[in-house]
């Protein structure tokens, strides 16, 4: 059971005795260390399992909950390139978008599994008894920019790799030329690279939950011991 927003409410009622109380109400043998190392390890695994998939080819574009879609600015060009019979040409803008995000994360997963070792002795029992993603959003929460300012240039890279610059480029130059049509100069790097940050956590908080949830997803002796605690 999950207990902790009682226990911050505790916190400031009761006596230092009264927490010691409620504290020993964990499992005896499971240490700061142990949790520490199970969130770790489930965050891998999430890493392992999913992400690395969404570096193979289709791996956003075929996942309906991760595929990079067009940015406000670059909806209207979609729409009217369709409008006047470009749809071929709207239709490889969107994957190669997609191609560029996918290409980025098969180099960035290093940074990625460095990034889990993030998760101190002193936050482990409070992400532990947290919500079903609180895991994940520590990781972003503390990773996120860094990881932003490590992933932008392999997506721009990336960009340029899978032809995506070109194709954009041709895309926005012939959407320009259209009579009533305003401008546009998205930023695609920085879009893309937000977008692929996201569908990262995302496919991690997928895992999570789901070892969070179901005891057979728990495949190692430590993540059976170290979740066993926020199940009561």
């Amino acid at each position: 059971m999950k207990k902790i927003t009682v226990l911050l409410s505790l916190f400031i009622l009761t006596s230092c005795a009264e927490l010691q109380t409620i504290a020993s109400q964990f499992p005896q043998g499971v240490t700061d260390a142990e949790i520490s190392s199970g969130l770790r390890q489930a965050l891998q695994f999430g890493i392992e399992k999913e992400v690395i998939k969404l570096g193979e080819d289709d791996g956003f574009f075929s996942n309906e909950l991760v595929r990079i879609g067009l940015p406000p600015e670059l909806q209207k060009v979609d729409r009217t390139l369709r409008d006047v019979g470009l749809d071929a040409l709207a239709d490889e803008g969107l994957r190669v978008l997609n191609r560029a995000a996918e290409d980025a994360v098969s180099e960035a997963i290093p940074v990625f599994a460095d990034a889990v070792k993030g998760i101190t002795f002193a936050d482990a029992r409070n992400i532990l008894m947290g919500g079903e993603n609180a895991a994940t959003l520590y990781l972003s929460n503390r990773t996120k920019q860094e990881l932003y300012n490590r992933f932008n240039p392999i997506i721009s890279n990336s960009l340029d790799k899978v032809g995506a610059t070109k194709v954009w480029k041709n895309i926005i130059e012939r959407y320009n030329s259209l009579p009533l049509s305003s401008d546009v100069n998205p930023d695609l790097p920085d879009y893309v690279t937000n977008e692929a940050l996201d569908g990262v956590f995302v496919m991690i908080a997928k895992e999570e939950k789901e070892i969070r949830s179901n005891i057979s997803a728990r495949t190692t002796d430590l993540l059976r011991r170290v979740f066993a605690v926020q199940d009561r």
